[in-house]
Parts: structure tokens; sequence; C-alpha cells
């Protein structure tokens, strides 16, 4: 594990560049030991997912989930290399060790055990790119899988839980307005008609409904933050400070709880758009604000007494479960692909993002015993 969990650190797999180098280590790793691998290509080739399967063929089995490609490093200080494993204090340091390299050789070394057996239910592996802009690579890989004759009876994602078994997190969708005025120099500005101001009133509107999803909104106590939020996270605008702007753009996310109306969320925002921009057309008719959709991904809603929870949690020794704050590729797996899904790894999403990031050692063996006791189960035949 140790060996592996190097070299997959080695690889700068930060999401705006390639990881087919870390995919082809890992199929040569395992097509070594005997594994079916398939590699997905992206439209481009410099990027791939990969799924990988040991024991019997035809039968339903258990997919381990992850994800390859890391968030960057610029501007953050660290203290080790970023790019290399580095063992002290009982912890492994390196971008993506904890989010989710740690648990991807975890996955990896159990494949090598499992090709070892004589397995009556089989194992597979499956390997995603751009997880952390969305969880877009991993979308062809389920086209794949939707189309095979025989999908996986569960699905394991070990994105970090502290090896706790999480059955839920929130949907996203990632939106953009587009604020349209006129331009005119700064020196006559209440002439024109400023965007950036535009897109600060529909800023306003975005914290309004937050204050009122917040107050009045769905509720599940079992998130550390209860309800649907709405965030905005980049707004930007502008030339120079003379020259009054005619575009400005806002990008906007609403995380949301199962059940919640998102569609209805939306639609309240396009109607404050149009309330903004509407007393403004008789003078500017180019007036607009625009709000467009440029991803999602829906959330995980595993219920606590289904089979898969059971399963894993005999295999973790865990009396509970938890929902996490953080998105994955695992309400696509169960929505898209009807596969009942739980998420279950080492370390702490507390600790990924940052600089000196770490798994500890002691998360790394709880995973290799999870994952152990699962190939271990799948000789016995469950």
């Amino acid at each position: 594990m140790r060996e592996i969990l190097g070299r997959l650190l080695a690889f700068d797999t930060v999401s705006h560049r390639p990881n087919v180098a870390l995919m082809a280590y890992v199929r040569d790793v395992l097509e070594e030991a005997g594994l079916v691998v398939t590699l997905v290509p992206d439209a481009g080739g410099g990027k791939a997912n990969l799924f990988a399967s040991t024991g019997p063929s035809g039968m339903s089995g258990v997919m381990l989930s992850g994800h390859t490609d890391v968030v960057p490093v610029d501007g953050q200080d660290w203290t080790v290399p970023p790019f290399a494993l580095t063992e002290a204090g009982g912890r492994y340091f390196g971008r993506g060790a904890a989010d989710m390299k740690g648990f991807v050789a975890c996955a990896v070394e159990a494949m090598l055990d499992a090709a070892r057996r004589p397995l009556r239910v089989p194992l597979h592996l499956a390997l995603s790119h751009d997880e952390e802009v969305g969880c877009i690579g991993v979308r062809s890989l389920i086209d794949l899988l939707a189309a095979a004759p025989v999908k996986p009876r569960f699905c394991i994602v070990g994105e970090p839980t502290g090896m706790q078994v999480a059955t839920g997190h929130k949907g996203k969708v990632a939106l953009r307005a587009t604020c349209r005025g006129r331009e005119g120099h700064s020196a006559l500005a209440p002439l024109a008609l400023n965007a950036l101001h535009l897109a600060a009133d529909f800023l306003g509107a975005v914290r309004r409904l937050q204050a009122e999803v917040a107050a009045s909104g769905l509720r599940d106590g079992d998130y550390d933050v209860p309800y649907t939020t709405l965030h905005v996270g980049k707004m930007s605008g502008g030339v120079q400070v003379n020259i009054v702007p005619n575009q400005a753009v806002l990008d906007f996310e609403i995380r949301s709880l199962a059940g919640e109306d998102v569609a209805g969320l939306i639609l309240r925002l396009e109607q404050e758009a149009d309330r903004i921009v509407s007393p403004l057309r008789a003078e500017f008719p180019e007036a607009a604000i625009v709000v467009e959709r440029l991803w999602d991904y829906p959330g995980l809603g595993t219920p606590t007494d289904a089979d898969v929870v059971r399963f894993v949690k005999g295999l973790t020794g865990a009396n509970g479960t938890i929902k996490v704050a953080f998105g994955t590729e695992g309400g696509l797996f169960d929505q898209r692909l009807g596969v009942p899904t739980v998420i279950c790894g080492p370390g702490s999403m507390a600790q990924g993002h940052k600089p000196d990031e770490f798994v500890s050692v002691e998360q790394i063996e709880r995973c290799r015993g999870m994952l152990g006791a699962l190939v271990d189960r799948l000789e016995a035949g469950w």
C-alpha cells in the first residue's frame, strides 16, 4: 500500500492537468496481476476513467470508487513536497493523501489481494477524473456501466469519512448570472448602466433567498448546516475604474437537501433578476440578467436500513451512520445506475484541500482492515 500511495501522490493530477499517466500506472499494476482493466479516455485523450474487475464474471459484486484528481497547491505554504509521499509523526503527507489517493492506494492493494483469491463474488474498482470540478469525468464511466449486462450490487465511495459509514450528502447545482448594462465614461456614470451594480443587486437577492431558506425551509439535523445553502463564490466585471462596465458575471451555487425544490429556487432568482432589470429597460433596452445552469450532481440519500449500509457496517464494526457536507459521485451511481451506495474512507476532509494535507497511518490501517474483510466476504460468497 505504501509503495502504491507513494507512486499515486507523485503524479500531479490537479484537475486541469492530465491524469492518463496515473491511470496507465494503475492499469499496468492490475493487469500484471491478471485483472481485466478498461480505460475510458476523454475526448482529448489526456484524461481517463478506469474500471477493473476480478472474480467470476456475469455476477453482481461490490464496486470501490474513487477519484484521481486533486485540487491545486498554488498559493499554499507547504512544508513538505506536495507531490511526493512524506511519512512523519504517524501521518502520510502529500496532495491528495486524504482526498483521496489514500483510499485509492488501499483499493488497488485490495484488488491485488482479491486477484490471488478464489472469489465467489466479484470485486470492481472504478477510478474517475475531474471529480473536484463537479463530478464531471465519472459520467462517461457511468454510461459504460449502464450498458453492461450486469451492474454492481453495492458501491463504496472512499471519500474521507474517518472510516464512518456515510449515507448521504447534499446535491449541488452550479449557476452563472450574466449581467448586461451599458458602458460609459465614469464622469458620466449616471447616464450609463453599471453591470456590476446589477450583479450586486442580484447578489442581494441570493442572500435574501438564503436567509428565507435558512429560517423556514427544509431541515435535516444530520448535517452540520441543516438546510439548503445558496452561496456566491465569484463576481467579476469591469476593465478599469474610469469605465462604467457593460457586463459582469456572478457565479453561485445551491447545495440542496433531499426533497428541496431546486428548480423552484432557481425560478425565484430568475424572477428577482427580471424585477431588477424591468424598470431599467425603457432607458436601457439591453439591460438583462441571464441565469444559466453550468453543471450539477445529485445528492445521496441511502436509507439507514438499506442492505448496503448493513453490509458495510459489518465490515467496519460501526454502529451508527453519518452524513457529509461535501459532494461525491455516489449520488450519480445511486440515481443513474441504481446501485445502492455509501461513503466510507480514511481520513478527514478537514485535512483536504490544505497545505501539508495528510491522512493518518491509523486511518489507512483501518481502511485496509475494512477492505481485507470485504475480500474475505467475497471469497466466502457474502
